[in-house]
């Protein structure tokens, strides 16, 4: 079976829902959503947005705050392009029917701060930004006719020319599994989207939802498109610490607003890492409290609120307030157990400012897209608006593209072959054992030792996967630890390659940025990629 539309948006967050809205009017969109269509991390994004709305901000100032958290890495263009793009997007947002928190006389945003911004410059919504995007704008594409929606479905591969042995290059659609009736399908259009997410499940411990397996960067590089900044990974640090609490964040706005970090015994620490104590940027913080962690032998730190009057902190935070009640924790009252989880893939794969990656027809944008914007390091709540701003540009693009699908036949997905498996354990335990080594070797602090050990197991993994996913029937399960084991690859590569710590990676064997040689990219390509076990080992060594 083979569907036909203009544009195959793959993902359904806020790129993906902000780009479909954005070309409905005029072009027939398929959208593909792996479980339901509001199940990703913009669902739960807490803090909100970063933009130029208060008279005391200006576009420089937002702009020098993003270059100073990305650590000599971002593209200067890149960032006035999305910083000059911030108040229109806002306005697109509040026309879209989303409503932000406003002050006290009900005229103005109330904007708050958070970690690495010198200004007041976070628009929100409550304490649920994320929700109230995600759940308006599905509303919206729920509504419209020109969106067809596939729930349940994940993507297999691309559809390359390349691939089909065809002349000319380009992308042409994708295999996509529908996960209810397991069925691959042809889903073919003039213009394919990677609006997948980050790959923060690589991770044993992290702030994501279950989806955030980096399927649109391991599709991207398996189609012959470079990646870059892999290595950064941005862990935040306050995850709420509790046996029964999964992935909840304890959002950055808390520290904004005054929280403070405390060992057991009650006293701050963060004054000794940084002279910006709480606000400063997340890598600092996550490792500070790593530090702590370990020079202490505890299992997390205290992130304390209840300093400030009880009313504030339950109209300012209701989502984590009610959150932690249901752990018995009164943030009123008490401090709040937290520890640092993986929460941002600041890499991705390569794209321009129309979010076009290598090959014709694809583009990507979101989290899955590396365009310049966050550098070593993603400055607090500009990832919603990079989303926005490049899907807005995106759909400038794809407007000024054909809209007919290539003529090349595509052949259906052949599962003559295979069996099903009998064999499921394999998937689960590869998957646990990914990523615990994953957090074990590449996380906050790392060494070249560690990753030798984490690239070792690695390649093993890949292979074993790929025998794998040649023998049997193919689940989403593992699709995503086909695609995870990628992510994980170019990460370990990535990291080892690089001879310093610059932002988000921090090595003790190189402790100190490399100041002999102007701030550089890790950019990969699958040309000239190691394939074999013994040059990956071997990598920027």
């Amino acid at each position: 079976m083979q569907i036909e539309s203009d544009v195959l948006i793959i993902g359904s967050g806020a790129a993906g829902l902000s780009l479909a809205l954005r070309l409905a009017d005029t072009h027939r969109i398929s959208l593909i959503s792996k479980d339901a269509l509001s199940e990703g991390s913009t669902l739960h994004a807490q803090g909100g947005i970063a933009a130029v709305l208060g008279d005391d901000d200006s576009i420089e100032a937002h702009i020098n705050d993003t270059l100073n958290a990305g650590a000599g890495l971002c593209d200067p263009e890149v960032v006035r392009f999305v910083v000059e793009r911030s108040a229109a997007n806002i306005r697109w947002l509040l026309e879209s029917g989303i409503r932000f928190n406003l002050d006290t006389d009900g005229t103005r945003f109330d904007l708050t701060r958070e970690g690495g911004h010198s200004h007041r410059r976070i628009v929100h919504a409550d304490d649920a930004t994320g929700r109230a995007l995600e759940t308006t704008l599905e509303a919206r594409v729920r509504a419209h006719p020109n969106i067809d929606i596939h729930e349940h479905h994940i993507a297999v591969d691309l559809i390359t020319r390349a691939k089909l042995g065809l002349p000319g290059n380009r992308c042409l659609g994708a295999y996509v599994l529908d996960k209810e009736a397991r069925e691959v399908r042809v889903f073919r259009a003039a213009q394919v989207v990677l609006a997948t997410g980050g790959a923060s499940k690589v991770y044993l411990y992290t702030s994501n939802p279950d989806t955030s397996t980096g399927d649109g960067i391991a599709m991207g590089w398996r189609a012959g498109c470079r990646v870059a900044n892999m290595e950064f990974n941005q862990f935040h640090p306050t995850c709420l610490y509790h046996p029964r609490a999964k992935s909840f964040l304890i959002s950055e706005a808390v520290r904004g607003e005054g929280g403070r970090l405390l060992l057991p015994n009650g006293q701050t620490f963060m004054e000794r890492f940084d002279p910006r104590a709480e606000l400063a940027p997340r890598d600092i913080v996550a490792r500070a409290i790593d530090h702590e962690m370990k020079r202490l032998g505890i299992e997390h730190v205290y992130l304390d609120i209840s300093h400030k009057p009880a009313a504030f902190v339950k109209k300012r935070f209701p989502t984590i307030y009610r959150r932690c009640r249901e752990f018995g924790i009164d943030i009123t009252s008490e401090p709040i157990p937290v520890v640092p989880a993986a929460h941002y893939t600041c890499g991705g794969l390569v794209t321009d400012r129309r979010g076009r990656t290598d090959l014709e027809g694809l583009y990507a944008i979101g989290e899955t897209a590396h365009t310049g914007l966050h550098g070593a390091n993603r400055l607090a709540s500009n990832s919603l608006l990079e989303c926005l701003v490049f899907a807005e540009a995106a759909a400038e693009d794809i407007r000024e593209s054909g809209r007919e699908p290539p003529a090349d036949t595509i052949p259906e997905w052949d599962a003559s072959q295979v069996t099903d498996s009998d064999e499921e354990v394999v998937v689960s335990h590869n998957w646990d054992e990914l990523r615990r080594f994953m957090w074990d070797y590449v996380g906050i602090v790392r060494t070249d030792k560690r990753l030798q050990r984490a690239a070792h197991r690695a390649a093993l993994l890949l292979d074993e996967i790929e025998e794998y996913y040649g023998d049997f029937v193919i689940t989403g399960d593992l699709l995503e630890l086909r695609n995870i084991a990628v992510v994980a690859d170019l990460i370990i590569r990535s990291a080892l390659s690089r001879k310093e710590s610059r932002g988000l990676h921090y090595t003790l064997d190189y402790p100190e940025p490399d100041r002999r040689h102007p701030p550089r990219n890790t950019v990969l390509s699958p040309d000239n990629y190691p394939e074999s076990e013994e040059t990956r080992l071997s990598a920027g060594a």
